[in-house]
């Protein structure tokens, strides 16, 4: 595969995703709704695709394949636990798209402010977002720094990738806000899916089938299929990987904050379907890549580098490649995309707006688009210091992000939950993980992944049951839930009606 094929390609995609990210603007937009939620008219297919793009970034195809390369059959254990968080949607989006609507909510902090009646809350919440946030963004973007250096064999630097994935997301949050990232995200999804899949195929049967790959993994790798096999996954490391994991779904604002954006329920059950079939796909073939490089190239530098490896080998012919090169770089960008735009309308809406009381949305909005450049330089120079494994950092930033886990539940199922046990939780998890990361990650043996949902629960719990709620926010809350699901199960009642009578 030649430099010149390389930049060509990453011409064309440009090209292309440009023309969609301009096609996809619906005139100015001038409000914080418009700009960071599509005006909550998303529909299930884009939001699917969406969803998919933005969740399965530089982690899997990079990072997962990483992962299986460093210690097997491990990581698919790994990733199948954050498969079963995603049941979380099914349970907690209805309820943030029914208040999201009721209340107009734009950011996850805001919605947790709200319940519990506390600007604090809400700032404390978007900070600690973009604490851990920042480091994730990075992830993304030593992603492309990896596979362009890796799939050129250095001609390309990791630097010359970092700064044009920084480059290429800043333009995109700028032409039309979410909107434009959700559409070029479609356009990405379905290239990451179909040419990843072939590519899996093709290198499978470059290395004798299905059959001779897991033969040479038994006799020359066997620890690959067992666990804890390396000794990468030993029972405290699996559970301080999975845990965090299992939340990401509510944990991680650029995610929770899709719950807002879907036109109906309807579109947000369509979209959890799809990103149900696309995420386990993807899955099973980034495994099979890890494994797949493993086989081939046992003695690589850094696991990291399994799939630009793989890419630029005889297995894949340089077209196909490309492709795939592109759909991982482009799924990279999309991720931190919409961790730039979430982060960026948290700082507007929940630390400004709150700062400097009565400000005009007009002007939050044009505060959150400066935010937007200064995040893409902050994970930049983040990015640059080639820290770890691509899997661990990412499941670090989430260890961080499950101090929010517990006020966000009790914000739907526990009247009794307050702003001082919100609070508590938020700031005092956020401050005990950094610790724990200063010095060592290691507390009677446990890493802060296991901790982390210890610590935020107990301070949520304890400290709300020492201190009042505010009732009269709650029960407005928990009503605005009841009335907004009310109203859809009446129209589906009506609806099925009316069928029956025309039948």
């Amino acid at each position: 595969m030649t430099e010149s094929l390389i930049w060509w390609s990453i011409a064309i995609y440009l090209v292309i995703a440009i023309g969609i990210a301009i096609l996809s603007r619906q005139g100015p937009t001038e409000s914080m709704s418009g700009y960071f939620l599509g005006n909550r008219q998303m529909n299930g297919f884009v939001s699917a695709l969406s969803y998919s793009a933005t969740t399965y970034s530089a982690f899997m195809m990079v990072g997962l394949a990483g992962l299986t390369y460093a210690g097997g059959v491990g990581a698919l254990g790994f990733e199948i636990i954050y498969f079963a968080g995603v049941s979380l949607v099914a349970i907690f989006g209805p309820k943030f798209w029914a208040v999201g609507k009721k209340f107009g909510f734009v950011t996850p902090s805001e919605m947790l402010g709200h319940r519990y009646n506390s600007k604090h809350v809400a700032m404390a919440v978007s900070v600690a977002s973009c604490i851990f946030l920042i480091p994730y963004s990075a992830v993304q973007l030593a992603g492309v720094g990896y596979l362009l250096q890796g799939i050129t064999d250095g001609a390309i630097t990791f630097t010359t990738g970092v700064v044009l994935a920084t480059v290429i997301a800043i333009f995109f949050s700028y032409v039309a806000g979410i909107r434009s990232v959700m559409w070029t995200d479609s356009l990405q999804a379905i290239m990451m899916i179909v040419a990843s899949t072939l590519v899996a195929y093709l290198v499978v049967q470059g290395l004798g089938g299905f059959g001779a790959l897991f033969d040479t993994l038994a006799t020359q790798h066997p620890q690959s299929l067992t666990v804890p096999g390396s000794g990468l996954f030993s029972f405290v490391t699996f559970l301080g990987l999975t845990i965090p994991w299992f939340f990401f779904s509510l944990s991680n604002p650029q995610v929770s904050q899709r719950l807002f954006m879907p036109a109906s329920l309807r579109s947000m059950r369509h979209m959890l379907i799809g990103f149900l079939v696309f995420g386990f796909i993807y899955t099973m073939v980034s495994v099979l890549w890890g494994f797949s490089a493993l086989a081939a190239f046992p003695s690589l530098e850094r696991a990291d580098l399994a799939t630009p490896t793989l890419l630029g080998s005889e297995f894949v012919p340089p077209v196909l490649g490309v492709i795939v090169m592109i759909g991982i770089m482009a799924a990279a960008v999309s991720t931190i995309d919409s961790i730039m735009l979430t982060l960026a309308s948290m700082v507007s809406r929940d630390v400004y707006a709150n700062v400097k009381p009565n400000v005009s949305e007009k002007r939050q909005l044009l505060v959150g688009k400066f935010v937007v450049p200064v995040i893409a330089l902050m994970a930049l120079g983040f990015a640059e210091l080639q820290l770890d494994l691509i899997a661990v950092l990412s499941v670090a930033a989430s260890s961080g992000l499950v101090a929010m886990v517990p006020a966000i539940i009790g914000a739907f199922y526990w009247k009794r939950g307050t702003s001082a046990g919100a609070l508590a939780s938020v700031v005092g998890t956020s401050t005990f993980v950094l610790l724990m990361y200063a010095t060592g990650n290691s507390l009677l043996g446990l890493p802060s992944g296991v901790w982390g949902i210890v610590v935020a629960s107990g301070l949520f719990v304890g400290v709300s049951l020492a201190t009042k709620p505010h009732q009269a926010s709650t029960d407005a809350f928990f009503s605005a839930i009841a009335e907004e699901l009310g109203k859809k199960k009446r129209r589906l009642v009506t609806d099925q009606a009316t069928k029956e009578a025309a039948a």
